[in-house]
């Protein structure tokens, strides 16, 4: 009898970032969960958990590991997103942060796709047949730590509508008839919530991943500045010119805040004042970038 080969992490699949939801029947709209993506590796022997790079955390995730193991079946691949839920239900990126380092036993799994069932390779079937089989292998188990991320009826625009409405991140729109291919594809299209906010810059560093050049951005309150995140400057031309110029003009030695995850960072007094365009959601900023600036 023939070893059956161990399962091994997938490249996941990545939606494509559009202005509006695509239009149509063969179109399934989901809510975009503010989380963790995750993939999730059943076994006869072992249960894994790994991030959307292929990082092993399965110990971060003991919950969900347990919950996999009273699904129903020899072996299986979920491809889903780790969230944790405020009590209206809207998933929160920071909260998931904190119960992940607690290694809290509330975070839920939310699935969205099936790509290996009981020694079957199903990533050429169609997603809707691929949703079918999740869900009878999840079940309806409402207490579980495993969900399947649900399909909504009606238009994407509605949803999208909706989502907004209620802080949340956006939607995913994926094409029912399509086979699941890893990397970016067309056939996952993702809307997000964006909204501008006007911030205080008060200095710049670069992104640890890709290097590009970013302000440190912080808002006034009672107690005087509260840190806001940061926001990548797509300024261009003459007018990135001219707001690196007003940087550099304002630059001090004096640390507006503390942190070790701001290193190598040039401050500056802050008196130049940026719109900004980012999420609607979270306590910090979050796919922000720096749209227009204002002279001090």
């Amino acid at each position: 009898m023939s070893r059956v080969p161990p399962l091994r992490f997938i490249e996941p699949q990545l939606a494509s970032l559009a202005d509006e939801p695509p239009e149509g029947k063969h179109w399934i709209n989901e809510i975009k969960h503010d989380g963790y993506r995750c993939q999730l590796l059943i076994e006869p022997d072992r249960v894994r958990m790994f991030t959307r790079n292929g990082h092993d955390w399965t110990d971060r995730f003991s919950s969900i590991a347990r919950a996999a193991r009273t699904l129903e079946c020899k072996s299986a691949i979920l491809d889903g997103e780790a969230v944790i839920q405020d009590e209206s239900g809207v998933s929160d990126f920071e909260a998931l942060r904190s119960a992940i380092h607690a290694r809290s036993p509330n975070i839920i799994l939310y699935a969205f796709d099936l790509l290996h069932l009981d020694g079957r390779d199903i990533r050429q079937q169609m997603l809707s047949d691929r949703r079918t089989l999740l869900k009878r292998l999840v079940g309806d188990d409402a207490e579980s730590r495993i969900q399947v991320s649900d399909e909504f009826d009606g238009g994407g625009a509605a949803l999208f509508a909706a989502c907004r409405d209620m802080g949340m991140e956006g939607i995913v729109s994926k094409h029912a008839m399509a086979p699941y291919r890893s990397g970016r594809s067309k056939t996952w299209l993702k809307t997000k919530c964006f909204t501008e906010s006007e911030f205080l810059v008060i200095g710049t560093d670069r992104d640890r991943k890709t290097g590009a050049l970013r302000a440190l951005l912080a808002h006034p309150d009672s107690q005087g500045l509260s840190y806001a995140g940061a926001a990548v400057i797509a300024l261009g031309g003459a007018e990135r010119t001219e707001f690196l110029a007003e940087v550099e003009r304002l630059t001090t030695r004096w640390a507006a805040f503390k942190s070790s995850r701001l290193t190598s960072v040039t401050w500056c007094h802050p008196k130049l004042t940026v719109r900004v365009k980012h999420l609607a959601t979270g306590k910090f900023l979050r796919h922000a970038t720096v749209r227009r600036f204002a002279q001090p």
